[in-house]
């Protein structure tokens, strides 16, 4: 559905000194093609195929920025496509999971049990389920609104902006998975099938800890920063 598909490509003509070249491509550009790959557990209705660059010609003029690889050619651009991507996908996450809450706190007042002699909803298990998931909306929402906000305003964070969004998209979409799974759990059987809602929910929550940047990553690079140490170095032992 694009019209310009950005990308970011590694230019190794000089091995000693690899660039990253950020470019545009408009749709228009003649060698390209799509191929359909998009065969996911989740995010299925994004259709993210590959698009595979054949000798595919990207004039200067669309060319946003040619700089050193690694960590040590990142600048504010770099660092603003983490912001939009990143918070963006926290944004995403964070709103499946107060969808999954929406519709467990709907579906409990209608839920029974022969045990009871009203509703799931009053329950002190479904009660404490409830409300750790609503502990967990509560902390995820303050967490994203200050550091957008913080962006938005233009609060000066210097080269701890890739710390800050990376930790917060990282914290969002575990607390959402956290919300999305326990919300599985008090469905009941009806959640499992693929005409229920909670079916999709589970299914697209889960995708927000695959999304970059990961677990793995997010935790070297807010250590290594957080000690002072170049997230380019490579760790040697011995």
């Amino acid at each position: 559905m694009w019209t310009y598909l950005g990308f970011h490509a590694m230019d190794t003509s000089d091995p000693e000194n690899p660039q990253i070249v950020h470019a545009f491509l408009h749709r228009d550009t003649p060698r390209y093609r799509i191929e359909e790959t998009w065969d996911t557990l989740g995010m299925r209705a994004t259709s993210s195929n590959d698009t595979i660059l054949d000798r595919t010609f990207v004039p200067d003029d669309a060319v946003a920025l040619v700089c050193p690889a690694g960590f040590a050619g990142a600048g504010m651009f770099q660092v603003g496509i983490f912001a939009w991507g990143l918070l963006g996908f926290a944004g995403v996450y964070s709103a499946i999971a107060h969808r999954a809450f929406d519709e467990v706190v709907k579906k409990v007042h209608e839920r029974k049990s022969i045990a009871l002699t009203r509703s799931m909803a009053y329950h002190p298990e479904v009660q404490h389920d409830v409300a750790e998931m609503r502990i967990q909306l509560e902390a995820m929402d303050a967490y994203l609104d200050r550091v957008c906000d913080d962006w938005a305003t233009g609060v000066d964070h210097g080269m701890e902006w890739p710390l800050k969004i990376v930790a917060c998209k990282y914290d969002v979409v575990n607390r959402a998975w956290a919300v999305v799974d326990k919300a599985f759990d008090l469905t009941g059987g009806s959640g499992i099938f693929k005409r229920s809602r909670f079916e999709q929910l589970f299914r697209d929550g889960r995708l927000g800890r695959i999304h970059p940047g990961n677990s793995m990553l997010t935790h070297e690079l807010v250590g290594k920063m957080s000690l002072g140490i170049n997230p380019d170095e490579q760790p040697r032992w011995g």
